[in-house]
């Protein structure tokens, strides 16, 4: 058994036994010692992005002072949603570990299938309209003009 998906396990039986979450928990890992440890807390917050994945970033990111986890590892107990999987990306964490798969976490209902289909095509589950294009993207302008930006 791996210590660190245990510990993610442990979160998510804390969360829900306090009925802050769903089954969820994840742990952030670098150089061998825990930056972060979360659980779900959607029901705890009515914050519907307050995943564990995305709970532990945050944390994870506050402690290390910065948006790039690079260096970092994800032990998470179930194949990420697309929302996490998102924040993952933008985190920059190279490397994750899961516990359960998309089938087994839809057993247990949370069917994330629906989302990655979205994604595919997202004018097919959202009425998505551009509005003021040009006054939008002149921030964009903006934005490559500030001479103290950082990118990220």
């Amino acid at each position: 058994m791996n210590r660190w998906m245990a510990i993610a396990r442990d979160e998510a039986k804390a969360g829900m036994e306090a009925n802050e979450g769903g089954p969820f928990g994840a742990v952030i890992v670098k150089d061998g010692e825990i930056i972060a440890r979360a659980h779900n807390g959607v029901l705890k917050t009515n914050d519907p992005t307050a995943h564990a994945e995305i709970n532990a970033i945050r944390e994870a990111s506050r402690k290390l002072e910065t948006f790039d986890l690079s260096g970092c590892i994800l032990y998470t107990t179930s194949f990420p949603c697309p929302m996490c999987m998102g924040a993952i990306l933008w985190a920059r964490i190279p490397t994750v570990y899961y516990g359960a798969s998309m089938e087994e976490a839809a057993r247990g209902g949370f069917d994330d299938a629906h989302f990655y289909d979205a994604l595919k095509d997202p004018k097919t589950a959202i009425d998505l309209h551009m509005l003021e294009s040009e006054e939008s993207q002149e921030l964009f302008s903006l934005w490559l003009d500030k001479e103290d930006r950082e990118l990220y």
